[in-house]
């Protein structure tokens, strides 16, 4: 077994699952630490580095459903998470509510998919959605509602649900990053923080999932028992990290806000066009 290649594997998970569901760009940080250093075409090209690094996304996911199972099971019709409205009825969030929300982005996903891949998988494009991204969190912030009307994700609506999935289309140039695209757009309409974060993070696991496992279907001739100890050591990297960096966000996010993940995407954009462009 070679130590490197464990050791890289291990990078890639740990920085998949670190920025996964962070306004930062989980796409982003992978093309430029990929791009810029680890090479994974070279070094993973025989067990397939696009596979691999689908598997680590899953790793991703599976931390949210453990961070939300409550919530999931309740979607699924199992449970009974519940709260209170302001005017003293109960709601919680439904499925329909998080498909609805989903429908934008994946109509466009797969009607734009050959485009993005073939033309804003780059470091240079992930730049420029690294400073867009960055602008429009800033812009949320400085313009979102003073007081929001929307303190827990059971209070959403249809029509706030699909305003969402609509701004979350953004994400799909590389490097303006779902979450900050999503988050940014609920505190813009009348979300908290805490809510849009929660809404963001649980419409990501059915688009993930899904896009994740017809990627896995269509390259399982790599999932081969050599490739199998560097998938595995990325899959637990990415959701062990992704586990800790979900639930300190999850705690963090109301305090700070957005500017001050704006505000690191536009120097990390500034250093590497300053080294590598």
């Amino acid at each position: 077994m070679d130590f490197i290649l464990i050791i890289k594997a291990l990078i890639l998970g740990l920085v998949e699952g670190l920025t996964e569901f962070a306004p930062v760009s989980s796409t982003g940080h992978m093309i430029i630490v990929d791009d810029m250093w680890l090479q994974s075409e070279e070094f993973l090209g025989k067990y397939g580095a696009n596979t691999f690094k689908v598997v680590i996304q899953l790793g991703s996911i599976l931390a949210v459903v453990v961070t939300f199972k409550d919530r999931f099971i309740d979607l699924l019709g199992f449970g009974k998470v519940r709260s209170k409205l302001s005017a003293g009825r109960t709601s919680r969030l439904k499925l329909s509510q998080v498909i609805v929300g989903l429908i934008p982005a994946g109509v466009f996903g797969v009607l734009f998919e050959d485009y993005i891949d073939e033309y804003l998988f780059s470091t240079e494009t992930v730049l420029i959605g690294l400073v867009i991204g960055a602008i429009f969190m800033i812009i949320a912030d400085k313009f979102r509602p003073k007081s929001p009307k929307i303190e827990s994700v059971d209070q959403i609506t249809y029509k706030q649900a699909l305003t969402v999935g609509l701004i979350q289309c953004f994400s799909l140039w590389p490097g303006f990053s779902r979450s900050g695209s999503t988050i940014s757009g609920g505190v813009l309409i009348g979300m908290s923080h805490r809510a849009a974060a929660d809404f963001t993070f649980i419409m990501a696991v059915p688009i993930m999932a899904g896009a994740s496992f017809l990627s896995l279907i269509k390259n399982l001739e790599y999932m081969t028992m050599d490739a199998l100890p560097f998938f595995i050591v990325g899959f637990i990297s990415a959701f062990v990290f992704a586990l800790i960096s979900i639930r300190f966000f999850l705690r963090l996010i109301n305090k700070i806000k957005l500017v001050p993940f704006a505000i690191y995407r536009i120097i990390l954009a500034l250093i590497i066009y300053l080294i590598y462009i």
